[in-house]
């Protein structure tokens, strides 16, 4: 069991790293843009980081769950 914990949070630590240099590579190159007018929130990320942080809730909460069964 120590080595499936151990296992699940180097892949967890990998996504960490990994993950956000994969969703940069799909974005577009920023250039300088003039602003957006007052009262408008300029465009962010959206739905791209979703699976990301849904990976990262659900591997955490696997983790989490398997720390506290072997208590």
């Amino acid at each position: 069991m120590k080595r499936v914990i151990f296992l699940v949070m180097v892949a967890l630590l990998a996504m960490l790293i990994l993950v956000p240099m994969g969703v940069a590579q799909e974005g577009t190159v920023m250039t300088a843009s003039p602003t957006p007018p007052a009262g408008q929130v300029p465009p962010s990320g959206g739905p791209a980081i979703l699976l990301p942080a849904a990976a990262l809730l659900l591997g955490s909460g696997i983790l989490t769950y398997a720390i506290l069964r072997r208590r």
